[in-house]
């Protein structure tokens, strides 16, 4: 295997974090769309990449649920300032988590944090929350997945792609979870080789 792909195995912390987006309420998402956000936490699992996920309810949480099934680890961003708020005050789960860090930042803080911490975004059935953080990690250049489904998110953030008139060649989709999400790994692991090649060659960037 070639060494600059084999560093990204070598410790844990080169674990490859999916952020997973999608609406906390998910009367508007179709048949079947709790069942397809579980599907795509399996399949993080199955290829070995940690969830993050906003701590909430809805479709992130049934993400969260999948990649427990198969033993994956799942990590929570929480708007909340401790564990009290968040289940007190924002009503949100503590379930599927392995880990939740609270911010204290609020939902639109909290997103910021979220997408930060992950190395790429996948954006399922969602509202306005979901576009926000879709428009961060545009803005952050990080690698997106938007997860086809039958919800009007995947056609609405394609329509943003195309009316804000900045190409981005760091975006897939498709409705199969094992297969976007290997594009959005391959991606990432691009982003990646390049990242260690400026770190390791600084000579060579100057």
């Amino acid at each position: 295997m070639d060494s600059k792909i084999n560093f990204l195995n070598k410790h844990g912390h080169r674990q490859i974090k999916i952020c997973v987006s999608g609406a906390a309420e998910t009367g508007n998402c179709g048949i079947d769309a709790l069942e397809k956000a579980k599907e795509l936490g399996r399949e993080i699992a199955r290829q070995g990449a940690v969830l993050v996920t906003g701590a909430t309810t809805g479709f992130p949480f049934w993400t969260a649920m999948g990649i427990k099934e198969e033993g994956g680890f799942s990590i929570g961003i929480s708007p909340a300032a401790s564990e009290r708020e968040h289940v007190e005050i924002y009503k949100l789960p503590i379930d599927y988590m392995d880990l939740i860090i609270y911010t204290g930042f609020g939902y639109s803080g909290r997103d910021l944090l979220l997408t930060r911490s992950a190395d790429a975004v996948i954006c399922g059935c969602g509202r306005i929350g979901t576009i926000h953080e879709f428009t961060v990690a545009f803005e952050d250049k990080k690698p997106i997945g938007i997860f086809e489904g039958p919800w009007e998110m995947g056609a609405q953030l394609k329509e943003i792609v195309v009316k804000g008139h900045r190409p981005n060649d760091k975006i897939v989709s498709g409705a199969d979870p094992k297969k976007l999400l290997e594009d959005v790994i391959a991606l990432v692991k691009k982003d990646k080789v390049a990242e260690y090649k400026i770190v390791k060659d600084p000579v060579s960037n100057s």
